[in-house]
Protein backbone atom coordinates (compact mmCIF):
# COMPACT_ATOMS: atom_id res chain seq x y z
CA UNK A 1 0.00 0.00 0.00
CA UNK A 2 2.70 2.46 1.16
CA UNK A 3 4.89 2.12 -2.16
CA UNK A 4 1.75 2.41 -4.50
CA UNK A 5 0.81 5.70 -2.98
CA UNK A 6 4.71 6.95 -3.55
CA UNK A 7 3.60 7.63 -6.58
CA UNK A 8 1.14 9.46 -6.27
CA UNK A 9 2.56 12.37 -7.64
CA UNK A 10 3.41 10.85 -11.02
CA UNK A 11 -0.29 9.10 -10.76
CA UNK A 12 -2.10 12.66 -9.93
CA UNK A 13 -0.69 14.08 -12.66
CA UNK A 14 -1.74 11.47 -15.52
CA UNK A 15 -5.05 12.07 -13.94
CA UNK A 16 -4.68 15.58 -15.87
CA UNK A 17 -4.03 14.73 -19.41
CA UNK A 18 -6.92 10.92 -23.69
CA UNK A 19 -8.42 7.81 -28.13
CA UNK A 20 -11.29 5.45 -29.66
CA UNK A 21 -15.05 5.88 -30.46
CA UNK A 22 -17.42 4.42 -27.86
CA UNK A 23 -18.40 2.40 -29.99
CA UNK A 24 -15.79 -1.10 -30.82
CA UNK A 25 -14.02 -0.66 -33.80
CA UNK A 26 -15.33 -3.15 -36.62
CA UNK A 27 -12.61 -4.36 -38.93
CA UNK A 28 -12.83 -2.89 -42.29
CA UNK A 29 -11.00 -2.93 -45.73
CA UNK A 30 -8.90 0.33 -46.48
CA UNK A 31 -11.09 0.31 -49.47
CA UNK A 32 -14.75 1.48 -47.32
CA UNK A 33 -13.35 4.34 -46.29
CA UNK A 34 -12.88 7.07 -49.05
CA UNK A 35 -9.70 9.16 -49.53
CA UNK A 36 -8.93 12.27 -47.90
CA UNK A 37 -6.52 14.51 -47.64
CA UNK A 38 -4.60 15.61 -44.86
CA UNK A 39 -6.10 19.11 -45.33
CA UNK A 40 -9.71 18.01 -45.58
CA UNK A 41 -9.12 15.78 -41.80
CA UNK A 42 -7.62 18.81 -40.54
CA UNK A 43 -10.60 20.87 -41.37
CA UNK A 44 -12.58 18.35 -39.31
CA UNK A 45 -10.15 18.42 -36.52
CA UNK A 46 -11.30 22.34 -36.25
CA UNK A 47 -13.46 22.86 -32.98
CA UNK A 48 -14.43 26.82 -32.33
CA UNK A 49 -16.70 25.75 -30.02
CA UNK A 50 -14.44 23.36 -27.68
CA UNK A 51 -11.54 25.25 -27.81
CA UNK A 52 -13.01 28.20 -26.11
CA UNK A 53 -14.33 26.29 -22.97
CA UNK A 54 -12.48 28.31 -20.14
CA UNK A 55 -14.39 26.37 -16.85
CA UNK A 56 -14.09 22.39 -16.74
CA UNK A 57 -15.21 20.63 -13.56
CA UNK A 58 -16.04 16.91 -12.77
CA UNK A 59 -16.15 13.55 -10.66
CA UNK A 60 -13.89 10.93 -11.60
CA UNK A 61 -13.42 6.82 -11.28
CA UNK A 62 -9.63 6.26 -11.87
CA UNK A 63 -8.52 2.73 -12.65
CA UNK A 64 -4.43 3.13 -12.72
CA UNK A 65 -2.13 0.65 -13.66
CA UNK A 66 1.81 1.41 -12.84
CA UNK A 67 4.07 -1.63 -13.33
CA UNK A 68 2.55 -4.19 -11.40
CA UNK A 69 0.47 -2.22 -8.96
CA UNK A 70 -3.44 -1.03 -9.76
CA UNK A 71 -5.13 1.42 -7.85
CA UNK A 72 -8.56 2.72 -8.33
CA UNK A 73 -9.52 5.41 -6.43
CA UNK A 74 -12.25 8.74 -6.80
CA UNK A 75 -10.94 12.17 -7.74
CA UNK A 76 -12.80 15.48 -8.64
CA UNK A 77 -10.96 17.24 -11.51
CA UNK A 78 -11.21 21.23 -12.07
CA UNK A 79 -9.32 23.36 -14.76
CA UNK A 80 -9.21 27.05 -15.46
CA UNK A 81 -8.12 27.12 -18.50
CA UNK A 82 -4.51 28.69 -19.52
CA UNK A 83 -4.35 29.28 -15.49
CA UNK A 84 -4.71 25.64 -13.50
CA UNK A 85 -5.69 22.07 -12.86
CA UNK A 86 -6.31 20.95 -9.57
CA UNK A 87 -7.07 17.28 -8.92
CA UNK A 88 -8.44 16.27 -4.91
CA UNK A 89 -7.70 12.29 -4.65
CA UNK A 90 -10.35 10.51 -2.71
CA UNK A 91 -9.61 6.72 -2.89
CA UNK A 92 -12.20 5.53 0.13
CA UNK A 93 -15.07 7.15 2.50
CA UNK A 94 -14.82 10.73 1.16
CA UNK A 95 -11.46 11.23 2.73
CA UNK A 96 -9.25 12.84 0.89
CA UNK A 97 -5.87 12.01 0.48
CA UNK A 98 -3.86 14.21 -1.69
CA UNK A 99 -4.39 17.02 -3.62
CA UNK A 100 -2.30 18.63 -7.27
CA UNK A 101 -2.27 21.89 -8.54
CA UNK A 102 -0.81 22.48 -11.97
CA UNK A 103 0.08 25.57 -13.39
CA UNK A 104 2.02 26.75 -16.54
CA UNK A 105 5.12 26.92 -14.93
CA UNK A 106 4.38 24.77 -11.73
CA UNK A 107 3.44 21.87 -9.62
CA UNK A 108 2.15 21.73 -6.46
CA UNK A 109 1.18 18.52 -4.33
CA UNK A 110 0.61 16.97 -1.26
CA UNK A 111 0.25 13.77 0.25
CA UNK A 112 -2.06 13.61 3.03
CA UNK A 113 -1.53 10.38 3.79
CA UNK A 114 2.34 11.19 5.00
CA UNK A 115 2.23 14.72 5.86
CA UNK A 116 4.37 15.74 3.17
CA UNK A 117 4.26 17.84 0.33
CA UNK A 118 6.71 18.81 -3.02
CA UNK A 119 6.72 22.21 -4.77
CA UNK A 120 8.79 22.94 -7.78
CA UNK A 121 8.73 24.26 -11.24
CA UNK A 122 7.83 21.87 -14.49
CA UNK A 123 11.43 21.19 -15.15
CA UNK A 124 11.87 20.42 -11.54
CA UNK A 125 8.96 17.88 -11.61
CA UNK A 126 10.30 16.26 -14.84
CA UNK A 127 13.56 15.67 -12.76
CA UNK A 128 12.04 14.11 -9.57
CA UNK A 129 8.89 12.03 -11.25
CA UNK A 130 10.02 11.31 -15.29
CA UNK A 131 7.30 13.22 -16.52
CA UNK A 132 7.25 17.24 -17.27
CA UNK A 133 2.91 18.09 -16.66
CA UNK A 134 1.94 20.69 -18.97
CA UNK A 135 -1.18 22.39 -18.34
CA UNK A 136 -2.15 22.74 -22.58
CA UNK A 137 -1.60 19.05 -22.41
CA UNK A 138 -4.04 18.45 -19.34
CA UNK A 139 -7.08 21.00 -20.30
CA UNK A 140 -6.91 20.31 -23.86
CA UNK A 141 -6.93 16.00 -23.37
CA UNK A 142 -9.94 16.44 -20.46
CA UNK A 143 -11.97 18.34 -23.20
CA UNK A 144 -11.34 15.83 -25.92
CA UNK A 145 -9.07 18.38 -28.16
CA UNK A 146 -6.30 17.39 -30.74
CA UNK A 147 -3.57 18.83 -28.73
CA UNK A 148 0.00 19.59 -30.30
CA UNK A 149 -1.69 20.18 -33.86
CA UNK A 150 -0.68 23.17 -35.74
CA UNK A 151 -3.20 24.29 -38.77
CA UNK A 152 0.08 25.93 -40.60
CA UNK A 153 2.30 22.65 -40.79
CA UNK A 154 2.27 19.91 -42.76
CA UNK A 155 0.57 16.17 -42.16
CA UNK A 156 0.31 12.65 -44.02
CA UNK A 157 -3.01 11.37 -44.45
CA UNK A 158 -3.63 7.43 -44.41
CA UNK A 159 -6.20 5.02 -43.64
CA UNK A 160 -6.47 2.04 -40.87
CA UNK A 161 -9.33 0.47 -40.80
CA UNK A 162 -12.48 2.23 -40.20
CA UNK A 163 -9.81 5.14 -39.64
CA UNK A 164 -8.30 8.15 -40.94
CA UNK A 165 -4.68 8.71 -39.28
CA UNK A 166 -3.17 11.91 -39.97
CA UNK A 167 0.47 12.18 -38.73
CA UNK A 168 3.33 14.84 -38.88
CA UNK A 169 5.50 15.30 -41.54
CA UNK A 170 8.52 14.07 -39.71
CA UNK A 171 11.23 12.15 -41.96
CA UNK A 172 9.94 8.99 -42.82
CA UNK A 173 12.20 6.44 -40.87
CA UNK A 174 11.46 9.12 -37.52
CA UNK A 175 7.58 8.05 -38.11
CA UNK A 176 8.39 4.47 -38.21
CA UNK A 177 10.58 4.04 -35.13
CA UNK A 178 7.52 6.06 -33.25
CA UNK A 179 5.05 2.94 -34.53
CA UNK A 180 7.85 0.53 -33.49
CA UNK A 181 8.39 2.25 -30.06
CA UNK A 182 4.26 2.12 -29.74
CA UNK A 183 2.33 -0.55 -27.62
CA UNK A 184 -0.44 -0.79 -30.19
CA UNK A 185 2.13 -0.55 -33.73
CA UNK A 186 -0.62 -0.66 -35.71
CA UNK A 187 0.78 0.12 -38.88
CA UNK A 188 -0.64 -2.89 -41.28
CA UNK A 189 1.98 -5.49 -42.78
CA UNK A 190 4.39 -3.59 -40.59
CA UNK A 191 8.17 -5.36 -39.94
CA UNK A 192 9.54 -3.81 -36.62
CA UNK A 193 12.98 -2.07 -37.34
CA UNK A 194 16.05 -4.32 -36.30
CA UNK A 195 17.55 -3.32 -32.93
CA UNK A 196 20.23 -1.63 -34.11
CA UNK A 197 18.87 0.64 -37.32
CA UNK A 198 15.94 1.38 -34.42
CA UNK A 199 19.14 2.76 -32.17
CA UNK A 200 20.46 4.21 -34.49
CA UNK A 201 17.57 5.99 -36.31
CA UNK A 202 16.34 7.21 -32.33
CA UNK A 203 20.30 8.75 -31.77
CA UNK A 204 19.62 10.92 -35.33
CA UNK A 205 16.26 11.92 -33.77
CA UNK A 206 17.81 13.17 -30.38
CA UNK A 207 20.49 15.36 -32.71
CA UNK A 208 16.67 16.50 -34.55
CA UNK A 209 14.53 17.34 -31.47
CA UNK A 210 12.38 14.97 -33.48
CA UNK A 211 8.45 14.87 -32.21
CA UNK A 212 6.04 12.33 -34.23
CA UNK A 213 2.27 13.56 -33.62
CA UNK A 214 -0.20 11.00 -34.83
CA UNK A 215 -4.22 11.27 -34.74
CA UNK A 216 -6.98 9.36 -35.35
CA UNK A 217 -9.94 10.20 -37.09
CA UNK A 218 -13.28 7.95 -36.88
CA UNK A 219 -14.45 7.21 -40.53
CA UNK A 220 -18.36 7.38 -39.94
CA UNK A 221 -17.99 10.37 -37.42
CA UNK A 222 -15.14 11.76 -38.32
CA UNK A 223 -14.62 12.73 -34.58
CA UNK A 224 -11.07 12.69 -33.11
CA UNK A 225 -10.52 9.07 -31.21
CA UNK A 226 -7.02 9.32 -30.20
CA UNK A 227 -4.16 11.01 -30.33
CA UNK A 228 -0.40 10.10 -29.57
CA UNK A 229 2.62 11.72 -29.32
CA UNK A 230 6.32 10.17 -30.09
CA UNK A 231 9.24 12.22 -27.95
CA UNK A 232 11.73 9.93 -30.07
CA UNK A 233 14.89 12.58 -28.92
CA UNK A 234 13.65 11.57 -25.54
CA UNK A 235 12.17 8.24 -25.56
CA UNK A 236 8.97 9.17 -23.85
CA UNK A 237 5.50 8.40 -25.17
CA UNK A 238 1.86 9.78 -24.44
CA UNK A 239 -1.47 8.51 -25.88
CA UNK A 240 -4.54 9.30 -25.21
CA UNK A 241 -7.74 7.77 -26.63
CA UNK A 242 -11.23 9.17 -25.78
CA UNK A 243 -14.56 7.34 -25.86
CA UNK A 244 -18.27 8.07 -25.25
CA UNK A 245 -18.51 11.54 -26.33
CA UNK A 246 -21.40 13.06 -24.42
CA UNK A 247 -23.51 16.64 -25.23
CA UNK A 248 -22.61 18.95 -22.06
CA UNK A 249 -24.23 22.34 -22.17
CA UNK A 250 -24.14 22.19 -26.10
CA UNK A 251 -20.41 21.10 -26.12
CA UNK A 252 -19.07 17.23 -26.85
CA UNK A 253 -16.43 16.16 -24.64
CA UNK A 254 -15.43 12.66 -23.98
CA UNK A 255 -17.39 10.94 -20.83
CA UNK A 256 -14.06 8.32 -20.74
CA UNK A 257 -10.73 8.77 -21.31
CA UNK A 258 -7.67 6.53 -21.68
CA UNK A 259 -4.25 7.93 -21.08
CA UNK A 260 -0.83 5.91 -21.45
CA UNK A 261 2.50 7.61 -20.87
CA UNK A 262 5.84 5.91 -20.99
CA UNK A 263 9.35 6.78 -19.77
CA UNK A 264 12.70 5.52 -19.57
CA UNK A 265 11.68 2.88 -16.50
CA UNK A 266 8.23 4.17 -16.09
CA UNK A 267 5.04 3.47 -17.94
CA UNK A 268 1.43 4.14 -16.66
CA UNK A 269 -2.41 3.83 -17.56
CA UNK A 270 -5.18 5.86 -16.24
CA UNK A 271 -8.62 4.75 -17.38
CA UNK A 272 -10.95 7.99 -16.15
CA UNK A 273 -14.29 7.44 -16.03
CA UNK A 274 -16.43 10.87 -16.08
CA UNK A 275 -19.25 11.92 -14.60
CA UNK A 276 -20.95 15.28 -13.64
CA UNK A 277 -19.07 17.28 -15.86
CA UNK A 278 -19.83 20.91 -15.94
CA UNK A 279 -18.52 23.87 -18.04
CA UNK A 280 -18.90 26.84 -16.55
CA UNK A 281 -17.49 28.73 -13.52
CA UNK A 282 -16.10 30.42 -11.78
CA UNK A 283 -14.02 27.39 -9.88
CA UNK A 284 -12.67 27.72 -6.71
CA UNK A 285 -9.06 26.02 -6.27
CA UNK A 286 -8.14 26.05 -2.80
CA UNK A 287 -4.67 24.98 -2.27
CA UNK A 288 -2.76 25.46 1.36
CA UNK A 289 0.42 23.42 3.08
CA UNK A 290 -0.56 22.70 6.58
CA UNK A 291 2.26 23.94 8.85
CA UNK A 292 3.24 20.55 10.33
CA UNK A 293 3.69 19.40 6.48
CA UNK A 294 7.03 17.92 5.45
CA UNK A 295 9.41 18.35 2.12
CA UNK A 296 8.70 15.26 0.09
CA UNK A 297 12.29 13.25 0.08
Amino acid sequence: MKAAWRYLPMAAVLLLAACRSSKPMVATGLLSLEPRSAEELLGFLKTPDTDTVRYYSAKADVDLVMGEERKSFKAHVRVVRDSAAWVSITPALGIEVARLLVTPDSLKFIDKLHDTYWVGDTAQAKARFGIQPGLDFLQDALIGLPFGLDHEEKYRSDREGAQYVLTSKERKKFVRAAEDLSPGDTLPDDKDMRERKLERTLRKAERKDAVVFRYWICGDSLALDRVQVADLAHDQQADVRYFQRILVENTPVPARIVLSLSAPGKAATATLDLDRIQLHGPLNLPFRIPEKFLPME
